[in-house]
C-alpha cells in the first residue's frame, strides 16, 4: 500500500514543471531530476532566432528539457552590429530581445526551457546588473523574471572576492527567484574576450575546500545555484590529448561537501560541466555520473551550423553563381537556391543533429518522461 501510494504521489518531469521558459522552482527541478536520474542537460550557446529555433527543434524531437545561453557576445550581436555596445547598451538590449524571443516561441515546442545569460566576468558586470533590471520589470509584471538563471564568472578575482560578489548578487536575486552558476577554478582557453590562454596550469583544477567555501556562502541564501569547478577544461577544439580533463575530481568534491555539511545526499551540489566540446564521452559520462547537471556545448554547434550551409553550397555551387544562369540553362533562375531560407535552414539541420548528439552523450533523451 505504501509502495502504491508513493508511486501516485511521484509524477512525469514534463507533468511538473511544463513547458516554455520555467524559472524557480522548476529550474530547481529540472536540475534534482538530472541529479537522480543521472543525466545533464546542454546548455547551447545561441546568437539568433535561427539557432535558437535549431536547439528547440532538437529538443522537442528527443522529448527533454533544453537550456538556451545567450553570452555577452553573443547578445550584442543578437542586439545588431550596428548598436553601439558603450557601457554594455548593445549587450544588455540584446540579451533582453533575445530572451523575448525565446519567451514567446519556446511554449510552442512543448517542452520546458531553461533560460540563461553565460560568462560575465568583473569587466562585464555591467551588463550583469542591465540584465537584473530586465528580470525586475519582467517580475514586477509576470510575477517572474526575464531569465531563469545568470552566470557569474569571477574566477580571474581572488576567491573571497569571487565568492563575496556572487553571494551579494545572488541575495538580490533571490527575491525573482532566479537561479546562480558561479565558476571557482579557472577554464582555460579563450571565450567571449577573456583569454585563459597562458593561465597557471594549477589555476585549472579546483580543489575541495574552494567548492565547500561556494557552497557554504550560497546555500545559506538559497539552494538555487550550481558550480562550475574546473577539472582541466579548456574552451574551444582541441586535439585528442592535449587537454587533461579530470572529471573524478568531482566526485571526490561531492564527497568532501556531503561530509562536511552531514548530506544525506550522495551528490549534495549541482556542477556544471564548461568546455564541453571536444570532450570525449568517456569524460563526458564521468562527469555526469560525478554529478554535473549542466554541460555548455558552443564551439562544436558553431561548427556544425557552418558545415550544413558549406555542404550545400558546395552540392548546388552551380546554381549560385549568380541570380539567373545555372547547370540547367543559361536563362534559368536560381532563386530557390539562394533564397535565405533555403540555405539558413540547411545550417539549422546540421545543428539540430550537433544538439542531439549532445543530449545523447548527456543521457538527456525523452527525460522528460521520468518520474521525479
Amino acid at each position: 500500500v505504501i509502495l502504491l501510494l508513493n508511486r501516485s504521489i511521484m509524477g512525469k518531469l514534463i507533468d511538473e514543471v511544463g513547458t516554455g521558459v520555467v524559472t524557480g522552482d522548476k529550474v530547481l527541478k529540472i536540475f534534482e531530476a538530472a541529479r537522480k536520474h543521472g543525466f545533464a542537460i546542454p546548455a547551447v550557446n545561441v546568437t539568433s532566432s535561427s539557432t535558437a529555433n535549431a536547439v528547440l527543434e532538437a529538443a522537442k524531437e528527443l522529448n527533454s528539457p533544453i537550456i538556451l545561453q545567450i553570452s555577452n557576445g553573443g547578445a550584442a550581436f543578437f542586439a545588431g552590429k550596428a548598436i553601439d555596445n558603450k557601457n554594455q547598451h548593445a549587450a544588455v538590449v540584446g540579451a533582453t530581445a533575445g530572451a523575448e524571443f525565446i519567451r514567446s516561441i519556446a511554449p510552442s515546442y512543448g517542452i520546458p526551457v531553461i533560460l540563461h545569460s553565460d560568462h560575465c566576468a568583473k569587466k562585464l558586470l555591467p551588463w550583469f546588473d542591465g540584465m537584473l533590471k530586465a528580470d525586475m520589470e519582467y517580475f514586477k509584471k509576470n510575477g517572474e523574471p526575464l531569465f531563469s538563471s545568470h552566470m557569474l564568472d569571477l574566477s580571474e578575482e581572488t576567491d573571497p572576492e569571487n565568492i563575496g560578489t556572487c553571494a551579494k548578487y545572488f541575495a538580490q536575486m533571490k527575491e525573482m527567484q532566479i537561479w546562480l552558476e558561479m565558476e571557482i577554478g579557472i577554464t582555460g582557453g579563450e571565450e567571449d574576450g577573456v583569454d585563459n590562454t597562458n593561465t597557471d596550469q594549477s589555476r585549472l583544477y579546483t580543489q575541495p575546500e574552494q567548492v565547500l567555501a561556494v557552497h557554504s556562502a550560497l546555500a545559506a541564501i538559497d539552494p538555487k545555484f550550481s558550480i562550475a569547478a574546473a577539472f582541466g577544461n579548456v574552451h574551444g577544439v582541441y586535439k585528442p590529448g592535449n587537454v587533461k580533463l579530470s572529471p573524478e575530481m568531482l566526485g571526490k568534491h561531492q564527497s568532501f561537501v556531503k561530509e562536511k555539511i552531514g548530506s544525506k545526499l550522495d551528490k549534495p551540489l549541482f556542477l556544471v560541466m564548461h568546455g564541453g566540446s571536444g570532450s570525449t564521452k568517456a569524460e563526458i559520462a564521468t562527469a555526469v555520473r560525478n554529478g554535473v547537471v549542466k554541460m555548455n556545448v558552443d564551439t562544436d554547434t558553431q561548427w556544425s551550423y557552418w558545415e550544413g550551409l558549406k555542404d550545400f553550397y558546395e552540392a548546388k555551387k552551380g546554381y549560385l553563381q549568380g541570380q539567373i544562369g545555372n547547370p540547367e540553362g543559361a536563362d534559368k533562375p536560381n532563386k530557390k537556391y539562394y533564397d535565405p531560407r533555403v540555405w539558413v535552414r540547411e545550417a539549422e539541420k546540421t545543428m539540430v543533429a550537433r544538439v542531439k548528439q549532445a543530449c545523447a552523450d548527456l543521457g538527456n533523451v525523452g527525460t522528460l518522461d521520468k518520474e521525479i
